[in-house]
């Protein structure tokens, strides 16, 4: 993937520690970087690598303005004043800084240090994974305890009813002809649930499922989500697994490939708004071929993602900036 193209730009100011000031310009982001141009010099003031930086945050600058800050090898860098908002910029730049560590050294474009963070995020999942595995062990052994104690519990009533019983029949009157037995009517015998059917679709093969961006109708609700291709269709689920909207197939009527890491779904009516989607994500490139394949005549590749679509798998070093903006 060519480090050159640019993902997004974002209107904002950048804090330059050396004069004092907050500088106009833009934020732009790219497969692998970050970096901020000033409007009125051009001059490239910040450009490192997504895989060198250690912490993205929400902050206060003076206490008011709401700023975002990046931490990059012990230096803290402010933004502020940024365009739609800073929650849209927050989550773009943090779902592409967690792409790029977990990539592996291939991402990193072989820098030594920038690889070992992702080996140490790495190494943190699957410590927390260990400690899961371990968690339900401990939970499945107790539910055994349990089932045990439940078990033990049932056989001392049916005991109960048992003894109860016979010390019934005992007291009763020497010269009482009828057992207590006679008057107990048999449990009426409780009809079978009948199963519920398999829901087909819960049972469907998963193609392929990437985490994204999603906006849907305005550029301020980009939140964090997961986009699921199926045989049958589309699913947009947000960042919890809840489904938000699934696109069938034959539903969908068209697919807009913006840039090799955008793309909007678009379901059509009459008589009322459209339904659509936009995504981006970081892994895109992988699921454009996909869907081309599974949605050939619905495919439309706009201006910027024509390289991509005339390279097949890489897109061109010409590609311009994406058009989502404020």
């Amino acid at each position: 993937m060519n480090e050159d193209i640019r993902i997004h730009s974002w209107p904002c100011s950048y804090y330059l520690a050396a004069g004092k000031q907050w500088i106009s310009g833009k934020l732009c982001l790219t497969p692998t970087s970050i970096k901020f141009i000033a409007d009125k010099t051009g001059e490239l003031l910040v450009d490192f690598r997504l895989a060198a930086i250690s912490e993205i945050k929400k902050e206060s600058s003076h206490l008011i303005f709401s700023s975002l800050t990046v931490l990059e090898k012990g230096t803290k860098h402010w933004f502020s004043s940024l365009h739609p908002n800073r929650n849209v910029v927050f989550n773009v730049l943090e779902h592409f800084w967690r792409e790029q560590l977990l990539c592996g050294p291939g991402g990193a474009a072989g820098a030594a240090s920038e690889g070992s963070k992702g080996k140490e995020l790495t190494g943190m999942l699957e410590g927390s994974q260990k400690r899961l595995e371990d968690t339900a062990k401990v939970l499945h052994s107790q539910g055994e305890q349990f089932d045990n104690i439940m078990r033990g519990l049932h056989k001392i009533e049916g005991d109960m009813d048992v003894a109860d019983r016979l010390l019934t029949e005992l007291e009763s009157p020497s010269w009482w002809p009828f057992s207590t037995k006679l008057w107990k009517t048999p449990p009426e015998a409780k009809p079978k649930e009948t199963p519920a059917a398999p829901d087909p679709k819960a049972q469907e093969e998963i193609l392929l499922r990437i985490p994204v961006i999603i906006t849907h109708r305005t550029d301020s609700s980009a939140k964090p989500g997961k986009l699921t291709l199926l045989p049958s269709g589309l699913e947009i689920g947000d960042c919890n697994s809840q489904l938000l909207h699934r696109f069938e197939s034959r539903d969908v009527d068209d697919i807009r490939v913006h840039t090799p890491y955008e793309i909007s779904v678009r379901q059509r009516f009459i008589g009322k708004p459209d339904t659509s989607f936009r995504l981006l994500s970081a892994r895109m490139p992988a699921v454009i071929p996909v869907l081309q394949a599974q949605f050939s005549g619905k495919m439309q590749f706009l201006e910027d993602a024509l390289g991509f679509a005339a390279a097949g798998r890489s897109p061109q070093a010409d590609l311009g900036t994406s058009i989502w903006r404020a």
